[in-house]
């Protein structure tokens, strides 16, 4: 609930590169039939929820995204007493993985609040098996873990978003930096990169601590994936700046950030 929340601008840039290339987004449409036609194509049916009307059109194909839901009712978990959340059907654990009854833990997407990400449930799971046979302490850290959403413009992030951040600390203690830039594929192609974006959510106090990355662009995982090192280190806005970019990428534009969505400014870069 809280991504869907908290990444509205960098999802809107997104939804708006696809609808420049043809793509038909229906919002707050519920499908509530399919049936197959003679022609074999497929006939859907939706209840538009902003007009309240009942549509339908038909597709060559149809594929549902409908997200993931843990299959947990079939291992009989209240017989042993193992606690879930009633809403979302998850496991309970706390630091350590451990459920509410001693000795049985649970990792990865089937845990109640945990990032449904493949290599944060095998880290978590290396840490657990270190801990179980006492080879190891750690605990898995959850903060700044990145990821990247691979839509045709891809988005990745790491960190806290905006939102978020003004949640933790108000917003008269956040600053972020941003800018609107063209990467040299898209100029050579002539395609449009209104949407491709990136910012920085930082902490206004002198230090500056980073506390989130927002990049849309090609390539975005490659990007973020380095990034995210620099951002689990602590690193501040004063050692970003201090970065040498490398000419002529999309990640190079991170470095030169100086304009602050507080000021106003056009954040549009307009040349190196």
């Amino acid at each position: 609930k809280v991504k869907k929340v908290l990444i509205e601008q960098m999802a809107s840039l997104v939804t708006e590169h696809m609808e420049s290339y043809g793509t038909k987004f229906l919002k707050r449409c519920f499908p509530t039939k399919v049936e197959k036609l003679e022609s074999n194509r497929l006939q859907v049916t939706w209840k538009n929820t902003d007009l309240g009307t009942e549509e339908t059109d038909s597709f060559d194909t149809v594929m549902w995204a409908v997200g993931r839901a843990p299959d947990t009712e079939t291992l009989n978990l209240e017989t042993v007493g193992v606690k879930t959340n009633s809403e979302t059907g998850k496991i309970v654990v706390d630091a350590s993985e451990a459920t509410s009854v001693p000795h049985i833990y649970a990792i990865g997407d089937i845990t109640e609040g945990r990032p449904e990400l493949t290599p944060t449930a095998i880290a978590a799971g290396k840490l657990l098996a270190q801990r179980l046979f006492g080879q190891s302490s750690e605990l898995m850290d959850y903060d700044n873990v990145p990821t990247t959403v691979f839509t045709p413009l891809e988005y990745g992030c790491v960190g806290l978003s905006e939102e978020m951040a003004v949640r933790c600390y108000g917003s008269d203690n956040i600053e972020v930096y941003h800018a609107y830039y063209k990467p040299l594929e898209f100029t050579v192609a002539e395609r449009d990169a209104t949407q491709c974006y990136m910012k920085v959510v930082c902490l206004r106090e002198r230090e500056q601590r980073i506390l989130g990355l927002h990049f849309i662009g090609p390539n975005a995982g490659e990007v973020i994936q380095g990034f995210a090192l620099g951002i689990k280190c602590g690193a501040t806005y004063p050692q970003l700046m201090k970065t040498i970019g490398i000419h002529p990428t999309c990640a190079e534009e991170i470095t030169k950030l100086h304009i602050t969505k507080r000021s106003g400014l056009d954040a549009t870069v307009t040349g190196c």
